[in-house]
C-alpha cells in the first residue's frame, strides 16, 4: 500500500485501544469500500502486543513476476482497437465494487463485462485509463489495489481488503505483468489522477458510466460523448473472434454436462430448487457461476419467462422448463433451454405444442445468415408459431391479420422475440445502437440465441383447457458463419424423441 497508508497503520499500533472500541480503520478508495471498511461489531480491536506480534516472522514474498496472463495479446488488441475509436481523448473504465447482500456480507464479485473485455482482471474495484500520448495512441494505465503483503499491519486488521481475510491480491508490479498493460498504479493514487483530470479543460475525457459511484462524482458527466463509449464498447462485442467462440463452446459443455446432471436427479427430485442446486453445482465445478438465474420451472410456472424463484414443486406427468447456462472461468456464458418431460414421456397435448416450438426455431435457425437482419429469424418464427396456433383452433384469426404489426395477436401466447447477443454478459452488446443490432444486419462472428416459446397460462380461457398450463421453450446458441449458421450446442438433444432417448439413456446408466 502507499506509504501514507502504512504509517496510519503504523499509528493503530501505537494507538490501538485496549478496550473494545473500534480501532481506526484506513481510508479506502471509493464511498463504496468506505462502507465496508468499518469493523464488524462482533470484532474486538488487536492490543499493540498482538499487532507487534503479528507482523514478525514471515517469509518474504517472492519476487518472482507471475505468469503473464492467457491470451494477454487479445486483450491488448482490444485496448489498441479501442484508442483508434477516439484518439487524443481520455477514456476511464472502471469494474465496479462489491455490492452489498446483507448487512456486511457481499456477492461474489462478478468484474464489470468492458473492463474485462479490454483487460482480463477479476479484481474489484480497479479502473483501467487510456490515457492519450503526444505521438498518437493511448497509454494504457491499469489501478489496482496494492498488495504490502506482511509489511502493513492491515493484511490482517482489515476485513474487507486484508489477506487474511479475503485473500492475496497482485499487486501494483505484478498487476503490470500479469495483464501486459503500460503502466499500473495504486488505487490510493486514483483520487489525485482523476483531480487532475477535471482541470484539464482541453482534455476531452470520456467515462463509462454506472460502475463506480467514486469515479462518475469524480469527473463531470458529458452524457452523449460518455453513452458513445458505452455504444463503442458493445459494438466492438458484436463480433467474437477464434478465441471467444472456444470459450463459448466450453460453456456450452460444462452447460451440457449441467444437464444431464439434472436429468439424473429428476427421477427422485421433489422441487424446482433441487433442480437448481444441482445444476448450480456444475456450474461451480466447472465455471465462475451460473449466467443468470437459473430457471427451472415445473408445470404452469414454466409460463411464467423468468421464473427464478424456484420454489415449486417437481410433478410426474408435467413438464420441466429448464433455461440455464454455466458462465466459464472466462465469464462468456452459455444460455441453452430444454423442456424436458418429467415422467420422461411427453403427453399427447406436451408433444403436439413442443413440436411446432421445435418447427419455429428449426425455421428460425435456417435464417441465421450473414446479410439477413437481425429480426428475420424471430420474423420466420412468429409466422410458424401464428399458423399452428391457428390450425390448433387457439388463434380465430387468419395467420395474416395475427401477424399484423398492429395486431400481433400471437405474442399472447409467444411473448418475447426468439434472439439476443450472447458472450460475456447473457444479454449481450446492450448498449449497442439499434441500427447495429436490433435493425442491422447479421455478420460472421456473431453469436445470438434462437428460442421460440409457447406459453399458455393456466387461467387463460382462449385456450383449450387441454394445453392450459403447459409452456415450452427451445433455445440453442447460434454462431454466425461465412456461409450461414453453426449451432454451438447441437449435441444437446431437443427432437422430442431424440430427449426421451437422452432422458432414457441417462436413467438407465449404472452409477
Amino acid at each position: 500500500m502507499a506509504k501514507t497508508t502504512r504509517s496510519k497503520a503504523q499509528a493503530v499500533a501505537v494507538n490501538a485501544p485496549q478496550q473494545d472500541e473500534a480501532p481506526e480503520q484506513q481510508p479506502l478508495v471509493t464511498p463504496e469500500s468506505e462502507a465496508k471498511g468499518k469493523p464488524a461489531s462482533h470484532d474486538t480491536a488487536p492490543p499493540p502486543a498482538l499487532l507487534d506480534f503479528m507482523m514478525q516472522g514471515w517469509k518474504p514474498q517472492s519476487e518472482k513476476a507471475p505468469p503473464k496472463l492467457k491470451n494477454a495479446d487479445a486483450f491488448e488488441a482490444r485496448r489498441r482497437a479501442l484508442s483508434k475509436l477516439f484518439p487524443g481523448e481520455t477514456l476511464v473504465i472502471p469494474t465496479g465494487h462489491e455490492k452489498v447482500r446483507a448487512n456486511d456480507t457481499y456477492y461474489r464479485f462478478r468484474p464489470g463485462t468492458d473492463f474485462y473485455y479490454l483487460t482480463g482482471n477479476m479484481e474489484p474495484d480497479c479502473v483501467l485509463v487510456l490515457q492519450p500520448r503526444e505521438d498518437g495512441g493511448h497509454t494504457d494505465i491499469l489501478f489496482v489495489e496494492p498488495n504490502p503483503g506482511r509489511s502493513d499491519s492491515t493484511f490482517f486488521t482489515d476485513r474487507v481488503k486484508g489477506e487474511l481475510w479475503v485473500g492475496p491480491r497482485l499487486g501494483v508490479k505484478e498487476s503490470q505483468a500479469r495483464f501486459g498493460v503500460h503502466e499500473a498504479r495504486g488505487l490510493p493514487e486514483l483520487p489525485g489522477f482523476l483531480e487532475n483530470l477535471k482541470g484539464a479543460a482541453a482534455m476531452p475525457t470520456r467515462v463509462l458510466r454506472g460502475h463506480s459511484a467514486k469515479v462518475d462524482g469524480a469527473l463531470p458527466e458529458h452524457a452523449e460523448r460518455d453513452k458513445q463509449l458505452a455504444t463503442a464498447l458493445s459494438e466492438m462485442r458484436l463480433i467474437k473472434d477464434k478465441q471467444e467462440v472456444r470459450e463459448l463452446e466450453a460453456a456450452i459443455d460444462s452447460t451440457h454436462r449441467g444437464f444431464e446432471d439434472v436429468i439424473r436427479r429428476l427421477k427422485q427430485a421433489r422441487s424446482e430448487r433441487e433442480v437448481e442446486g444441482v445444476f448450480n453445482l456444475r456450474a461451480r465445478v466447472e465455471g465462475n457461476d451460473v449466467g443468470y438465474g437459473t430457471i427451472a420451472a415445473a408445470g404452469h410456472h414454466a409460463c411464467v419467462l423468468h421464473w427464478t424463484r424456484n420454489d415449486g414443486d417437481i410433478k410426474k406427468g408435467e413438464l420441466l422448463l429448464l433455461d440455464a447456462g454455466v458462465e466459464g472461468n472466462s465469464l462468456y456464458t452459455a444460455d441453452i433451454t430444454r423442456t424436458l418431460p418429467i415422467s420422461g414421456k411427453f403427453s399427447k397435448e406436451q408433444r403436439e405444442i413442443y413440436e411446432l416450438v421445435l418447427e419455429a426455431q428449426e425455421r428460425a435457425i435456417d435464417a441465421v445468415k450473414p446479410g439477413n437482419d437481425f429480426m428475420e429469424p424471430n420474423r420466420v418464427a412468429m409466422r410458424v408459431l401464428a399458423e399452428g396456433l391457428y390450425e390448433l383452433g387457439i388463434l380465430k384469426v387468419k395467420p395474416e391479420e395475427a401477424l399484423k404489426d398492429e395486431h400481433q395477436f400471437y405474442k399472447r401466447y409467444s411473448l418475447h422475440n426468439v434472439s439476443h447477443m450472447l458472450g460475456l454478459d447473457v444479454h449481450d452488446c446492450a448498449q449497442a445502437r439499434q441500427e447495429a443490432y436490433k435493425y442491422g444486419k447479421l455478420k460472421a462472428g456473431m453469436v445470438l440465441t434462437v428460442e421460440p416459446g409457447l406459453y399458455f397460462q393456466k387461467d387463460d380461457l382462449t385456450v383449450p383447457s387441454k394445453y392450459r398450463g403447459i409452456g415450452v421453450r427451445i433455445e440453442d446458441d447460434v454462431l454466425v458463419t461465412k456461409t450461414g449458421c453453426r449451432v454451438l450446442s447441437e449435441d444437446i438433444p431437443r427432437q422430442s424423441k431424440d430427449v426421451e432417448a437422452w432422458m432414457k439413456q441417462i436413467w438407465s446408466e449404472k452409477r
